[in-house]
């Protein structure tokens, strides 16, 4: 039992039947009579729509029907929906432009759709959607986000005065301002957390099916969030009962956050099948998941550190605008809000923080979460700055770090996040070791002997668990003799089911190839919070882990009714329910197959093993870490190049150290492409610049150097039964500063003082020549 339990570094169960081919993604469901769709979408940032004629696409070969924003309005299909409710958005609260399913006034963003073409084939809705003509009037795209708020710059959406979204404040600004003005040092840095797409290996793709006889809506999609997704449609944009939805997830690969989301395209088949009376499917190409996904981060910020004379924190504060492109997603507003400031100052002591976010419109993909969703950018400011800030006194970044760590907990920092534990100066001595700091000197020698520069950046993250608060589990005993998982929880690729066999093992005992899975079908499942903010260990694994343990519970008495033995001389020991001083036993599988076999039960012996659990979460945990890069660079011509990457993290209790090992690299290659690589470009029209593969550019193998995790496991987190902390999103927290900061080290004696990611060979040689 142990060589599958808790704790252990077991091969992902789930990679056979990817490996052999016998996963199921969405391209490969095929339903009877099911038919294509392809959007039209707009080529203009910003323009009127003066006419559409649809009349030579509806005539062409295989086409059944051509929707447009008349049959969305004729639908009655309401708007789609956001969060608005935010603690600290200011008097005037979040401007909310309405998002229909398709756009029939003004295009808002390169990839607006405009109207759906459904055929018999793809091939003829993709040549049928070229021959849909629509008149339009140009009008000026707003995409600078440094001059959107300027009196001069056009207002994208006509109803509103500006292009400001909301205003959002935390912190005490009179005390930080205070603090800033009176300190012995100031470093004050305005830096850009680069737009981003999430890309995952797997693009965008949805079913629509329609069952007439009982009026509901089927969507499969290669999704996150089955019931969030499942809630918006029902409440705000279809307007019916949420059982007249149901919302189904096959394998995904890949979703980084991008996937959780309500999008026109998924509402759209829905509407074609109800009105075609057939399945409709539709799949992004990969040219058009760059238009019509979400893209990830596009901050602007300022941000100022206010030191003593001795180099102790006394202040932080943040200004930043935030992109949140055309139309707000449906999360977007708590990106750069909430789901940010709770992670403002990292692991430091600072007496006094200020945090105020102008989140702004510009005529540019929505923007919403991407992996970290507000955690990596606060990271990232705050390493940034506390890195210069080091080099601005003359002091030892480690040295600075080492000075300001909190080390007493539970510590309530001035936003008023208690974080519940950690060991930020012990990990940073670790890595250290672990990067060969001992021998660095050495190596920068090697490197200008090379014509190289060499050097080292630390980032030290603290990020939480977040995502939706609490999740029901269901372990289910099936009459083959085997047991069911029912979780709410989603995996797109994490190894949920492979870690939650382990818990399940370790707990009850049970083979894993006695152990089905179900997730992310509401037609089948009760409720579900899906995946995102790292919760699902937390917090779905802590519903099953509690589901065992009714199991448990009720096989004690099971158990002593089929053993013929009192209750209280039972034990539960390695996957038995025993008698004591006796060789009497029975395992979990046995015994439920003896209830399933009685005829006669007494009464309180339970009739079946099967159990659910439930779990709230009541107070965060904090997944935190060291990240250090090291890089040489070509001074002659920018390149950078990526040595030697060393992780330490400690997210608690580890269930399955090669699974969340797995979780560090994937993150952290992600926060690596982010620092030197990735970027999404516009023009001053508007226009996608990197809008494919051949502009857009991703890590490869050969980018990267190798990844060394350690894991201290010392401080498990007292938030949940199961001690973990989360793991999802700690690589691509931590690395863009570490990365950053490398390279300013490396460039720091040629005076240079920042670089903006992406760090790519033309950026870092503007940089030395400046």
């Amino acid at each position: 039992m142990q060589k599958f339990g808790m704790g252990q570094a077991v091969r992902r169960f789930e990679d056979e039947r990817f490996i052999r081919g016998d996963g199921c993604y969405i391209d490969d469901i095929k339903l009877d009579g099911m038919a294509h769709a392809a959007f039209v979408r707009s080529p203009y940032a910003h323009a009127k729509i003066v006419s559409i004629d649809t009349s030579e696409a509806e005539q062409a070969p295989g086409v059944i029907r051509v929707l447009t924003h008349k049959d969305v309005k004729a639908a009655k299909l309401g708007a789609f929906p956001t969060l608005t409710a935010i603690d600290g958005i200011d008097e005037n609260g979040v401007a909310v432009p309405p998002r229909r399913a398709l756009t029939g006034g003004e295009v808002k963003y390169v990839g607006d759709p405009i109207a759906m073409v459904i055929a018999e084939t793809i091939d003829q809705a993709r040549d049928a959607a070229e021959l849909v003509m629509v008149d339009y009037g140009s009008k000026p795209a707003v995409t600078d986000l440094k001059t959107v708020l300027d009196k001069k710059t056009p207002v994208i959406w006509r109803k509103l005065k500006s292009n400001r979204v909301y205003h959002f404040h935390k912190g005490d600004q009179s005390k930080t301002g205070k603090a800033i003005k009176s300190a012995h040092h100031v470093t004050s840095l305005e830096l850009v957390n680069n737009r981003v797409s999430p890309s995952a290996v797997e693009p965008r793709g949805a079913i629509g099916d329609f069952d007439a006889s009982e009026g509901q809506y089927v969507l499969h999609i290669s999704g996150q969030a089955v019931f969030g997704q499942r809630g918006q449609m029902a409440d705000a944009i279809f307007k019916v009962p949420h059982d007249k939805i149901r919302v189904v997830m096959p394998d995904v690969g890949g979703g980084f956050g991008a996937k959780n989301f309500v999008y026109p395209e998924n509402v759209m088949v829905l509407l074609a099948a109800k009105l075609c009376g057939r399945p409709v499917k539709w799949i992004a190409e990969r040219s058009e998941n760059f238009l019509c996904e979400i893209h990830g981060r596009d901050h602007l910020t300022k941000v100022e550190l206010a030191l003593d004379e001795d180099g102790h924190f006394l202040a932080l504060n943040v200004e930043t605008k935030a992109n949140m492109g055309a139309y707000l997603s449906s999360y977007a507003t708590i990106i750069p809000t909430s789901a940010s400031w709770v992670a403002l100052g990292g692991p430091y002591v600072i007496p006094a923080m200020s945090m105020s976010v102008d989140a702004v419109f510009t005529n540019t993909v929505p923007v919403d979460a991407y992996r970290g969703a507000g955690r990596p950018e606060a990271a990232y400011l705050m390493e940034r700055v506390v890195d210069l800030a080091a080099h601005e006194m003359g002091i030892d970044p480690l040295q600075l770090r080492q000075r300001n760590y909190i080390r007493s907990f539970p510590h309530k920092n001035a936003l008023g996040m208690v974080i519940e534990c950690g060991a930020f100066a012990e990990n940073l001595e670790l890595a250290g070791e672990n990067a060969g700091f001992a021998t660095f000197e050495e190596r920068c020698k090697a490197s200008r002997n090379s014509g190289r520069l060499r050097g080292r950046g630390v980032s030290s993250y603290l990020e939480l668990t977040l995502g939706m608060p609490a999740d029901d589990s269901e372990i289910r005993f099936d009459d083959d003799g085997g047991v069911t998982m029912l979780v709410g929880g989603a995996s797109t690729g994490q190894g949920h089911e492979t870690t939650y066999r382990q818990i399940i093992n370790d707990e009850l005992g049970i083979a894993p190839d006695k152990v089905r899975y179900l997730q992310g079908d509401t037609g089948l499942l009760p409720s579900g919070g899906g995946h995102g903010g790292s919760r699902s260990l937390k917090i779905v694994g802590s519903s099953l882990f509690i589901a065992a343990g009714e199991v448990r519970n009720k096989g004690m008495t099971a158990a002593a009714h089929v053993l013929e033995a009192p209750v209280d001389r039972i034990e539960f020991r390695d996957g038995l329910f025993s008698v004591t001083g006796t060789n009497r036993q029975i395992d979990v599988l046995e015994l439920e197959e003896a209830l399933r076999n009685a005829s006669d039960l007494p009464k309180g012996v339970p009739a079946s093993l099967t159990s659910k659990g439930h779990f709230q979460r009541e107070a965060n945990s904090f997944p935190n870490g060291v990240h250090i890069a090291e890089v040489e660079v070509d001074p002659e011509t920018g390149a950078v190049s990526l040595e030697r990457f060393t992780v330490v993290d400690d997210f608690g209790r580890i269930i399955n150290p090669l699974i969340a090992e797995g979780q560090v690299a994937g993150g952290a290659v992600q926060g690596i492409g982010q620092a030197m690589l990735e970027g999404v470009v516009y023009d001053e029209d508007g226009q996608l610049i990197s809008g494919s593969f051949m502009d857009y550019a991703m890590p490869r193998a050969d980018d990267l150097s190798a990844i060394d995790v350690t894991f201290n496991q010392d401080h498990p987190s007292k938030t949940n039964p199961l001690g973990v902390k989360g793991a999802g999103e700690a690589g691509a927290t931590g690395a863009p500063p570490a990365i950053v900061n490398a390279v300013v080290d490396a460039l720091k004696d040629l005076g240079v003082r920042h670089v903006d990611m992406p760090l790519t060979p033309h950026n870092v040689w503007r940089a030395i020549q400046g």
